[in-house]
């Protein structure tokens, strides 16, 4: 009976969960890309003379580059190298073998055989060497310049409106490299992923366990810190959210002007002021950090316009000064007073969020500052 369960969870799923609405955003990714790629680049009808027609792997491009755009298959290099070099692959076996049996498994096998050399597997690509070689009509009147059109020409749209897509969705296209800024521009690794561990030392553990066609050093390093992390938090005891949360806030409404909002920050010394309606249901929370912001978006833009001495005019004559609504944060995490501490290591520890608010059925009923966290770890650490 063990040995049948076994049996049936090694023929399960394979991959972790994933939220539906990271199927809906990979899969209008592909919407859209195949879309405009098929109005502005490619004709869906096939283009013998022009060659700038649809074919059926970039819908297997599309799956790559818009749901595992971290995979190390789906990046550009891989993406249209790789495509493009199966191509040529393809119209030499179907020019060169006039069985059709061998001409298609010659295409494929040789494609994958270039391929790896040139660090560009790309799945798709074998369907690319496929589809010429079981076109020989169409491979006599391209040619060569199938590679080029639809191939080559193809995936590049496909790459760079997967490129646009990532951004405009917060996901990182192409891949994040291991040197790249962290997100105060330094060159420091995040706080999180601060391993001790070389790129090289990275990339051998890749190669020694064979996964370098599966995972990029840099994703390696965010799971092994991640993973330490976790580790971490097991050890922070059992302490839930509702034991070292700040509940006597200072709140501010939607239509608080700036002037109040600063003057509250100075003299609480806050670091974030959450926004509520009259029945504390929350909306927002305000940072210092967007407070500064606008204060210096305002003063470069009214300085380049009008200059130094008009600007303080119309600062002075402003009909409707800025509020809380207007600079308030929205997408941040959010808690429950039952959430175990361990759940806000990873939110605060990257620097992008300084107080997480604690809610109940929408209502803030406290909030957890960094001071806060670094507090209770500091007690549990006396304690232990």
């Amino acid at each position: 009976m063990t040995g049948l369960r076994h049996i049936l969870r090694a023929l399960g799923p394979a991959s972790a969960g994933a939220r539906p609405t990271e199927g809906l955003r990979a899969g209008l990714g592909a919407l859209i890309g195949l879309g405009l790629a098929g109005l502005f680049v490619l004709s869906p009808a096939v283009d013998l003379r022009l060659g700038l027609y649809l074919i059926a792997p970039f819908g297997a491009t599309s799956v790559l580059v818009f749901a595992v755009p971290n995979s190390p298959l789906a990046q550009p290099w891989n993406a249209v190298i790789g495509s493009t070099v199966a191509a040529i692959v393809g119209v030499l076996a179907c020019l060169a073998v006039p069985d059709p049996v061998w001409r298609v498994a010659l295409a494929v096998g040789l494609s994958i055989a270039v391929m790896v050399p040139l660090r560009a597997v790309h799945p798709p690509a074998g369907a690319v060497a496929m589809t010429a070689a079981m076109n020989p009509e169409a491979i006599e009147m391209l040619g060569f310049r199938f590679a080029l059109a639809p191939v080559a020409v193809g995936t590049v749209a496909l790459v760079v409106i997967g490129v646009v897509y990532a951004r405009l969705t917060g996901r990182h296209y192409p891949l994040r490299q291991f040197d790249d800024p962290n997100v105060h521009g330094t060159g420091d690794p995040a706080p999180p992923e601060r391993l001790g561990l070389s790129e090289e030392e990275l990339t051998g553990i890749i190669e020694r366990y064979r996964q370098s066609l599966n995972l990029g050093v840099e994703d390696l390093a965010r799971l092994l810190a991640a993973a330490e992390m976790q580790a971490a938090s097991h050890r922070t005891g059992p302490l839930n959210v509702e034991d070292i949360m700040s509940r006597d806030l200072v709140c501010v409404g939607p239509d608080t002007p700036l002037v109040e909002i600063a003057d509250l920050f100075r003299r609480h010394g806050f670091t974030s002021l959450p926004v509520v309606e009259t029945d504390d249901r929350f909306l927002g929370v305000i940072f210092q950090l967007h407070l500064i912001d606008r204060a210096r978006d305002d003063a470069l833009r009214l300085d380049r316009r009008f200059g130094t001495a008009l600007r303080r005019m119309l600062d002075r004559r402003r009909e409707k000064p800025l509020r809380a609504a207007d600079i308030m944060g929205v997408a941040i995490p959010r808690v429950t007073p039952t959430t175990p501490i361990a759940a806000l290591l990873p939110m605060m520890t990257d620097g992008g969020c300084e107080a997480v608010p604690v809610l109940t059925q929408g209502r803030i009923v406290g909030i957890v500052s960094r001071t806060d966290l670094i507090a209770a770890l500091a007690r549990q650490s006396l304690t232990a």
